[in-house]
Order: structure tokens, then sequence, then C-alpha cells
């Protein structure tokens, strides 16, 4: 082999190389270190508002991050997707968006402005584009809290017992109690929404488990996380992990806004 036959396999070689690395970059955006961002916008999920955050909030405050929480509408994907944009046009930098159970939805679709650094699901849906999630969670078992769902002119909310025993479990009564009486009338259509985009796909993405979880089957939250290739914590904890353990939620936050200690 003459040395002009080998230098162009040896520049075909490194192309091949250099085109492989950008696929599996694309493959996994995990790969680099997270964006130092000081936004944080958080979405509630449905049969919540924005108080759901409350005690997640003040840590990423004193760790010196600005926080905004949406109050989602809970009328239609359409309508919670524009509330989202709303909030993250006002910030004014890299911004890791977050959500739990339903709002999940939205950041999927939300999350691919170049201003999302990352994206953190709390025990959340994560569908991808045009998915039929519904049909995915039929794979798993039903969570109990569908038993007490109450549907009125449309819009649905969950029964005391079952907000109390199968929403809230492991959260203080009192506090629970609180949590149902603040519960966001969810329209009954909003399940069924689908997005257009999985910015999951193409953002580092972090997902936090809840292994006690009965409204959202935990193995589906696993299956979701894995999918992602997401940075993944199991909290023993049931649907309302931000609420019960607002710490470890917070530490995962953190870790995606590149300030983890």
């Amino acid at each position: 082999m003459n040395t002009q036959s080998l230098s162009k396999i040896l520049v075909l070689a490194v192309m091949v190389a250099v085109t492989s690395l950008g696929f599996a970059q694309a493959a996994n955006p995990q790969t680099s270190a997270p964006v130092k961002a000081k936004n944080v916008v958080l979405v509630h999920g449905a049969w919540a508002d924005g108080s759901s955050w409350a005690e997640v909030i003040p840590r990423l405050q004193a760790a010196g991050l600005n926080v905004t929480a949406v109050q989602n509408p809970l009328s239609s994907l359409e309508d919670s997707v524009a509330a989202t944009r709303r909030a993250l046009a006002l910030q004014d930098g890299p911004t890791v968006i977050v959500a739990h159970s339903w709002g999940g939805t939205v950041i999927s679709e939300v999350g691919t402005d170049p201003k999302v650094s990352a994206l953190v699901y709390v025990a959340a849906r994560a569908p991808d584009a045009n998915e039929d999630f519904v049909a995915l969670s039929g794979k798993f078992p039903t969570g109990a809290v569908r038993a007490g769902i109450q549907t009125s002119d449309g819009y649905t909310l969950l029964s005391e017992g079952a907000f109390l025993k199968f929403f809230a479990n492991g959260v203080a009564p009192k506090k629970a109690k609180v949590l149902y009486a603040v519960q966001g009338s969810t329209a009954a259509s909003l399940f069924a929404g689908r997005t257009t985009a999985a910015a999951w796909r193409t953002k580092p993405t972090y997902y936090a488990v809840s292994k006690r979880d009965q409204t959202i089957n935990p193995d589906l939250e696993r299956f979701l996380a894995k999918r992602m290739n997401a940075t993944t914590i199991e909290l023993d904890a049931g649907h309302l992990s931000l609420v019960s353990h607002p710490k470890q939620v917070a530490d995962l936050i953190l870790q995606a806004a590149g300030q983890a200690k």
C-alpha cells in the first residue's frame, strides 16, 4: 500500500470516528457536564397548584437561584404549555425546567426552548412526541388513586379519601388536607393530550422515582427514566415526593443546574 492510499484511509477513519462521536453525543445528552443555570421554572401537575412546590422553593432560593412556580390552568395541554412559555420567556438565561406528575407532559413540549438547559421530572409523565401516553400507562398496573376521580362538567377532582390515602400518601395529614383544599380542578380531557416534541431527547434529563407512588406506577416511572437515559434517584415516597422529600428533590434540581454540592 502506498503512502497516498494510507493517508486516505487514515482520513476516512478519523471522519468516521468524529461522525460516530457526534451521533453518540446526540443520543446521550448526559455525557457533558451540566450547564450552570441561575433560573428554575417549576410546573405542577394535575389536582395541584403552584403551592405544591412550597417546601422545595426556599431550598432553591437559599442556593441563589431565581425560582418561578407556574400556576398551571389545567384546562388543556395548550393552555398549560402557554402558561409555562410565558414564565420561561421572563427568564434571563439558562433555566432548569422541572415538572411533577402530569406537568411532565408540559415540559416535554416546552423544554425545546433554547433557554432550557436541563429537565427534571419528579414522579412525572415523560411522553415521546405524539405518543399515546394513556395507552403506554395501560401497560402498567393502574394506580389506586384512579378510583377516587370525580367528574363534573368536564372537570375532575379527587375525593378527599383518595387524595389523602393514595395521592398524598407519606405526607403529614395536616399538610395533606391543605393540599386537598387547594387541588386544581383538572379537565378530564387533559390526560389524552399529545405533545409535538420530546425535549428529553436532546436535553440533559433528571428523574426522581417515587417507590411508593399510587398515582403513577413506579415501574412506569423507571421505564420513562431509563428511556430518557436520565440521571435517576429513587425516593421512599408516595406521589407527592416534592412535599414529603423536598431536600432530595431540591438537591436533584441543584445538580441539574450545575450547582450540586
